[in-house]
């Protein structure tokens, strides 16, 4: 046998184990179990944005259990997931990836890696949709959505700002749409949601900062 071989260094040992820690740290954000995965590809086979992101679902899967965090976080897959949820009706072992996407999304804004603009631009017009009414309302979202999306891209390459004009007419002139928006009753309690969300986000943040 050759010197050093079978022989792992401490550093290597403890960097091996950071990694395939990441397995767990995927199941206990997300409440999925991704270890039960064993590659059958249904995910893939029936997913309607596969086509757009860089490693296919079940390779996705695959990533994680090998403990591949950097490859994972920085993946377009993560960002162009819609929630559908037809991968966990497919799945053999009832793994849902919704869930799973969204504990990365979240892991990979926290460690600083750039999301995928338009997507993340659109989840936060929505959310603060969301927040303002209680319920979404198209017209301000889609507004807020356009100027975001302004202010990361030159306006000069930005080619989606009037995309929706011609679309947005006709809706608003056969009533589909609403102008002004409509509140909920009960909205002090669906920010009072945001503001948990939000407390506990940073609570967390500074517990893994400390730890």
């Amino acid at each position: 046998m050759a010197p050093g071989n079978g022989l792992v260094s401490h550093a290597a040992a403890l960097t091996v184990a950071s990694d395939l820690s990441f397995v767990e740290v995927v199941r206990e954000s997300s409440g999925q179990d991704v270890r039960t995965c064993y590659y059958c590809q249904k995910c893939t086979a029936g997913c309607p944005t596969a086509f757009v992101m860089d490693r296919k679902p079940a390779q996705l899967l695959r990533l994680i259990q090998l403990g591949e965090r950097e490859r994972v976080l920085g993946s377009t897959t993560v960002w162009m997931c819609i929630g559908c949820e037809t991968c966990g009706t497919r799945c053999p072992n009832e793994i849902r990836l919704a869930p799973v996407m969204d504990a990365l999304r979240q892991m990979a804004l926290d460690e600083g890696y750039p999301p995928e603009t338009a997507v993340y631009s659109l989840h936060r017009s929505f959310l603060d949709s969301i927040r303002r009414w209680g319920r979404m309302h198209e017209v301000s979202m889609l507004a807020e959505f356009k100027t975001r999306e302004l202010l990361t891209e030159h306006p000069v390459f930005f080619r989606g700002l009037l995309s929706d004009v011609k679309l947005g007419a006709d809706l608003l002139l056969s009533g589909k749409l609403s102008l002004l928006p409509d509140r909920i009753q009960g909205l002090e309690e669906i920010r009072a949601l945001f503001e948990e969300a939000a407390v506990a986000s940073s609570s967390e943040t500074e517990s893994e900062e400390r730890g």
